[in-house]
């Protein structure tokens, strides 16, 4: 074991270590066609063309950015921008919604079912009908992004007011708090952790959500590119742009993760 790093990290080395050395052996020794499986140094090798200048063709002076006319690095912003509006518009209005819900038999009676419906629709299902609505511009991809954050945010805020004790709501009015102070000051602490938990699922069901918002216009856009990567059969791009929405997906989630262990520091205490 390597000195000097952590157990967990060390370890963690030596899988990746060990995926790459498997994978090179693979496609070294022509066990996969490479048009199916691609060596390691031909991915680096797309990924170092897409984020750099090149020769349009074989000798043509011209020189052209990245792929599509864009960086990767341009794709990735672009969609990180689009889950930025989107989910975060549902990580502003979810909870606020949730907590509408969860204080409320009524509303969730009348909103329960179409929140429900919304929730288990695949992406995929209503994409086609976005487009119709708003265009094949950045309007719809938002809205799809927006849609596949927004209900998992709700439920998980709900889920968390439900979980409040009713003692400690009635002991707080007992002792003269009204309606606001007992959101503000028993139910919001209480849920926090949950509605942290809920924007972390959401947040990662719209990244995975984000090539279904691309196929149509998508670039500049990383699911957009792999799309189009995979449909001209360049499959080391195709591949380096799903290490890249993966590698990206995993930061998200550990930033997101950082700042709940920043605002909810009481999680976990006794």
């Amino acid at each position: 074991m390597p000195t000097g790093l952590p157990r967990g990290l060390a370890v963690r080395l030596l899988s990746v270590a060990g995926f790459l050395a498997l994978w090179w052996a693979i496609t070294a020794a022509k066990l996969v066609d490479p048009q199916f499986l691609p060596g390691p140094h031909a991915v680096w090798e797309a990924f170092v063309r897409a984020n750099s200048w090149h020769q349009l063709a074989p000798g043509v002076p011209r020189e052209v950015p990245g792929e599509q006319n864009y960086f990767l690095w341009e794709h990735l912003l672009a969609s990180l921008q689009r889950i930025a509006a989107g989910a975060g518009a549902a990580v502003i209005l979810g909870p606020l919604v949730g907590f509408a819900l969860g204080t409320s038999t009524t509303l969730a009676t009348i909103v329960g079912p179409y929140l429900n419906f919304l929730r288990t629709l695949p992406p995929l299902g209503y994409i086609g009908l976005l487009i119709v609505w708003f265009g094949i511009g950045d309007t719809s991809k938002i809205w799809l992004l927006f849609l596949a954050a927004f209900p998992p945010i709700v439920i998980a805020t709900m889920a968390g007011v439900h979980q409040v004790s009713a003692d400690r709501v009635n002991a707080a009015r007992a002792l003269g708090a009204n309606r606001a102070q007992v959101v503000g000051r028993v139910l919001l602490p209480a849920t926090l952790p949950e509605v942290i938990g809920g924007i972390r699922v959401a947040v990662g069901f719209a990244w995975t959500t984000v090539v279904a918002a691309e196929l149509n216009n998508g670039i500049p856009g990383i699911g957009g590119l792999a799309f189009l990567a995979g449909q001209q059969l360049n499959t080391p791009l195709t591949m380096a742009c799903i290490i890249v929405i993966g590698l990206t997906a995993l930061t998200l989630d550990a930033v997101i993760s950082w700042i709940g262990a920043l605002a909810v520091p009481w999680k976990g205490q006794a």
